[in-house]
């Protein structure tokens, strides 16, 4: 049966991929990013524009456009990357990775809360950096400060929407071929979400809470 499927961040890299796949999948996606890109466009998905996910006015807007959808799948994507060093500690720059990747999951979950189907799914893309254990070679300050608190918002929500029955995946995604690391990773953008389609695919209240890696390995926290 097709599902209703949410993905912020949607105009290219992991977020375009993932429309693609869920679309070829026969599911109903409605693609959510701040501006659309000719990639997107062509994939004759449900293209919302306008979406700042930080910003009071992109959540309105955000909630204006999905008004009356039951959603089944809502996929947190939209991050950033940015690079702070102990001699270069950047606030402006850490204070909005907390924004767009801590902060904005949370509220959005909560802004659709009441759209999300009992027995549905939320996935959050965070990363590995968020880890604490896995941390051995320090800096990146606002994204791995950033990811670690979306994976305890995360963690937080897998009890939160478990009397309704939602399951949430926490999914690192692997090193990936995006512009947020100038196209250096090791595996492109639609592989990594061939693998994030799968987790989520199968994703249910055994696995909720459960910080992964794309590859299926889960991760320490």
């Amino acid at each position: 049966m097709a599902k209703n499927v949410v993905i912020t961040g949607a105009n290219r890299g992991i977020g375009l991929a993932l429309a693609t796949l869920f679309k070829q999948q026969g599911d109903k996606v409605f693609a959510l990013c701040r501006h659309s890109s000719d990639e997107l466009e062509l994939l004759d998905v449900n293209v919302i524009t306008q979406i700042d996910v930080a910003t009071d006015e992109g959540i309105h807007n955000m909630q204006t456009s999905l008004a009356g959808v039951n959603i089944d799948v809502l996929i947190c994507n939209a991050g950033i990357l940015r690079d702070e060093q102990l001699s270069h500690l950047n606030l402006d720059t850490i204070r909005q990775q907390f924004e767009i990747n801590a902060l904005a999951p949370l509220r959005i979950v909560a802004a659709l809360n009441h759209q999300l189907n009992a027995g549905g799914k939320v996935a959050m893309i965070t990363s590995r950096m968020g880890s604490i254990e896995d941390n051995t070679s320090g800096g990146r300050y606002g994204y791995r400060m950033s990811k670690a608190a979306l994976n305890a918002a995360s963690m937080s929500l897998s009890h939160d929407l478990s009397p309704k029955q939602i399951a949430v995946g926490i999914y690192h995604p692997g090193y990936v071929q995006t512009d947020m690391v100038n196209h250096g990773g090791d595996i492109s953008a639609l592989e990594s979400a061939s693998r994030l389609v799968g987790l989520i695919n199968s994703l249910d209240m055994t696995t909720t809470g459960v910080f992964k890696h794309s590859n299926g390995q889960t991760l320490p926290w």
